[in-house]
C-alpha cells in the first residue's frame, strides 16, 4: 500500500519507520492537509494525518476524487475529519484510540504541581542565584477536592493518580464509570456542582458540539477564586477569551494547558523568529498564572511507539482487507 504521511514531525518518523518495517511505501511531507494539498495525495492509496490537519466535507471529496480509500489518523480526536462524509464517500477512517491514556494523565499532573509549587517561577529564581523562598510557597494537592470533566481513558488515568495524592474526586461525564465509583470514591455530579466544589478542574473530555467553550464566563463565576483550570483535552473546550478575563479579574487563580484554540499553524512548529501575529496568545503567554506547553502530552517514547504500531496495525488489516478495531464509524461514535 502507498501512504502519504501528512504533517510529518521529525520527532514521529523514526517511531513509524519502525513500525511500517518497509512493508508499505510511505511518504512523509511536512505540509497540512488542506483542500489545496489534497492534491499531493494523488498516486497514493491512503493517507495518515495528524489533528492539525483539515478534514472537511471539501477536503475528503477531493480526496475520493483523487481515489483515496483509508485515512489513518495518528491520534485519538477526530473532530477534524467529517466521519459522516467520509462514510458516503467510502472513506475507511481510523484513529490511535487509547494509545496512551497514562501519559496525557502524568503531563496534566506535572502542569498541575508545576502551577501548585511554583517551579518554573522557582526555576528562574536559581537560575538568577536568587535562593530566596519569599515568593515560593505553594499549597497541597493531599485533600483537595478535584473535579475531573470527561471520565473515559484519560479522566480514569488521572482518578487513579489523583487518589493515589489523597484528593476527593468528582465527576462529570455523560455516562458513569462504576469502577470509578466503587474503587476510587468518584462522586458524579452535574457541571454546576462540579465548578462550584473543585479547587482544581481537569479537563479531559472529547471536543464536539456539546462540549465547545463548555468552560466559559458563566461557569467560572462559579468557581472558587483558588481553583486551578488544566486543560488536557482540546483548546476549544474553554472560551479562552474567558479564561484570560477571569485570570486578569482574579476570578480564578491559574490556568496550565497543553492545548490551545488557535494553535493550528504555530504549535510543533519554532515561531521564535516568526512569532504569530495572535494577541490572544501573547496575552495568554505573558500572564504570570498561566502555564502553557506546547501540546506535547502525548510526546514520550511509550506513547509514540503505541501510536505507530496502531497506525500500522489498521494499514496492514486494510492491506489484506480486513476490517481494523480502530475504524471509526458515525453510527457507533455519534
Amino acid at each position: 500500500m502507498k501512504i502519504l504521511t501528512y504533517s510529518s514531525k521529525d520527532f514521529e518518523i523514526p517511531f513509524l519507520e519502525k513500525s511500517n518495517n518497509e512493508v508499505h511505501h510511505v511518504k512523509y511531507i511536512p505540509d497540512h492537509l488542506t483542500s489545496k494539498t489534497a492534491a499531493l495525495a494523488m498516486g497514493f492509496d491512503a493517507i495518515c494525518i495528524s489533528p492539525a490537519d483539515d478534514g472537511s466535507t471539501m477536503v475528503l471529496e477531493r480526496l475520493k476524487d483523487f481515489n483515496i480509500k483509508y485515512i489513518v489518523l495518528r491520534s485519538t480526536g477526530y473532530d477534524n475529519i467529517n466521519l459522516t462524509t467520509a462514510q458516503k464517500l467510502n472513506i475507511k477512517v481510523a484513529n490511535a484510540a487509547g494509545y496512551s491514556p497514562i501519559t496525557i494523565a502524568e503531563h496534566g499532573i506535572a502542569l498541575l504541581l508545576a502551577i501548585k509549587r511554583k517551579l518554573i517561577q522557582a526555576n528562574q529564581q536559581v537560575n538568577a542565584y536568587n535562593f530566596s523562598l519569599s515568593n515560593l510557597v505553594g499549597t497541597n494537592l493531599n485533600q483537595k477536592t478535584v473535579g475531573v470533566i470527561g471520565t473515559g481513558r484519560i479522566g480514569k488515568a488521572l482518578t487513579k493518580i489523583l487518589y493515589g495524592f489523597g484528593c476527593t474526586i468528582v465527576g462529570h461525564d455523560i455516562q458513569e464509570d462504576k469502577e470509578l465509583v466503587e474503587q476510587y470514591d468518584m462522586k458524579y455530579m452535574d457541571l454546576e456542582n462540579i465548578c462550584r466544589q473543585s479547587d482544581i478542574i481537569f479537563l479531559s473530555t472529547p471536543l464536539n458540539t456539546q462540549t465547545y467553550h463548555l468552560i466559559n464566563k458563566s461557569c467560572m463565576d462559579l468557581m472558587k477564586k483558588e481553583v486551578i483550570i488544566v486543560n488536557i483535552a482540546r483548546g476549544a473546550i474553554v472560551d479562552i477569551k474567558d479564561i484570560i478575563t477571569a485570570l486578569i479579574s482574579k476570578k480564578i487563580a491559574a490556568y496550565a494547558a497543553d492545548v490551545y484554540e488557535y494553535e493550528q499553524g504555530v504549535f510543533f512548529y519554532d515561531r521564535s523568529k516568526n512569532k504569530p501575529d495572535d494577541t490572544v496568545l501573547k496575552q495568554l503567554i505573558d500572564l504570570p498564572n498561566v502555564l502553557l506547553t506546547a501540546h506535547q502530552a502525548f510526546a514520550t517514547k511509550e506513547a509514540l511507539t503505541t501510536i505507530a504500531d496502531t497506525t500500522f496495525c489498521t494499514i496492514n488489516c486494510w492491506a489484506q482487507n480486513k476490517p481494523s478495531m480502530h475504524e471509526l464509524i458515525p453510527a457507533l461514535v455519534g
